[in-house]
């Protein structure tokens, strides 16, 4: 019988200071978009990040995801990860409500994501595809 999600067995983290690169290039090998990220990327990119949300248990990081922001009118929100032992029991949602919820995203009108796995999960989180005459427009990237 697969575990349930419980509150109190999971600590939810708002630092950046909460997540080593070596322990997040774990959680990265089981994405196709993240296995070749090299431990000094991680860091650089851990330190460049505006916001890092993070979750333990049993204090090994299983769930991770960050947020580039100007805190006033726009966020995107990047890497959303939890460790394949822990999903399919609400963590994924958990962490991404309080993400969402906290007090330096929250009042953000806009947020935006980008993704091609975690497309019906985000609409139930109440991401929508609004985009009218928006393009996405990038110049070639590693993920081409």
């Amino acid at each position: 019988m697969d575990r349930v999600f419980l509150p109190g067995d999971y600590l939810f983290y708002d630092s950046k200071l909460a997540v080593a690169p070596a322990e997040l290039i774990d959680l990265y090998r089981f994405t196709h978009w993240g296995k070749s990220r090299t431990l000094e990327q991680i860091d650089k990119m851990l330190q460049g990040s505006s916001l890092c949300f993070s979750v333990r248990h049993n204090d090994r990081l299983v769930a991770f995801c960050r947020i580039l922001t100007d805190f006033v009118f726009r966020a995107s929100l990047w890497d959303i990860l939890v460790h394949p032992d822990h999903q399919g029991r609400g963590l994924g949602t958990a962490l991404m409500r309080y993400t969402l919820d906290h007090p330096a995203v929250k009042p953000i009108p806009l947020i935006v994501t980008y993704s091609s796995d975690l497309i019906p999960f985000l609409k139930r989180l109440g991401f929508a595809s609004n985009e009218g005459n928006l393009q996405l427009l990038r110049v070639p990237i590693e993920y081409s």
